[in-house]
């Protein structure tokens, strides 16, 4: 089983929506949490994948956790965006969110994979802070446990890698896969 979720951040919407005194009812609807479409992914196991040989042993991981619980798997691309500003003469900047198709062929990837047979999955792609949306996604699951990949390299050093912080703020188990 196999589904794809395509939405906009929250916290884009409200700041989108806030600059529009008008539309105070669309913003209250924003912050109302979303619920998953399929009761078979509450309480599942969250994970993040990005196609990387980290998030792959994380998914592999993720996979195995499911299976042995029972539950569904949530598998979370926090797409690269982009953002461009476009000046209108006097109106402030407005921030344009240019996609990774990168989804898409993850998508594609997952959906042709024998190992994923066992367990029902779904793919989530996220736009922004990769620890903000993994959390994010896992309360809206009602997740069992966050799975990802430990990061390696200069980036994961001078900004910090993205278990270690996600570690520090999640509200529910956070499993790094080395």
């Amino acid at each position: 089983m196999a589904g794809h979720e395509f939405s906009e951040p929250a916290d884009r919407k409200r700041k989108r929506l806030a600059a529009d005194p008008a539309s105070a009812a669309d913003l209250r609807a924003v912050e109302q949490p979303r619920m998953p479409c399929d009761p078979a992914f509450r309480h599942g196991v969250v994970v993040g994948f990005d196609g990387s040989t980290s998030s792959e042993r994380a998914l592999a991981y993720a996979i195995g956790m499911a299976r042995r619980s029972g539950s569904g798997l949530i598998i979370v691309h926090v797409a690269n965006r982009l953002p461009t500003t476009v000046w209108a003469g006097c109106e402030p900047p407005v921030f344009v969110d240019v996609p990774d198709h990168r989804t898409e062929v993850l998508g594609l990837e997952l959906a042709c994979a024998d190992y994923l047979a066992e367990v029902p999955w779904i793919l989530v792609e996220r736009g922004g802070d990769i620890c903000h949306e993994l959390e994010e996604v896992g309360r809206e699951y009602s997740a069992d446990a966050i799975v990802v990949g430990s990061t390696h390299g200069i980036v994961g050093r001078i900004f910090g890698s993205v278990a270690g912080r996600l570690a520090k703020r999640a509200q529910r188990p956070v499993v790094v896969i080395p």
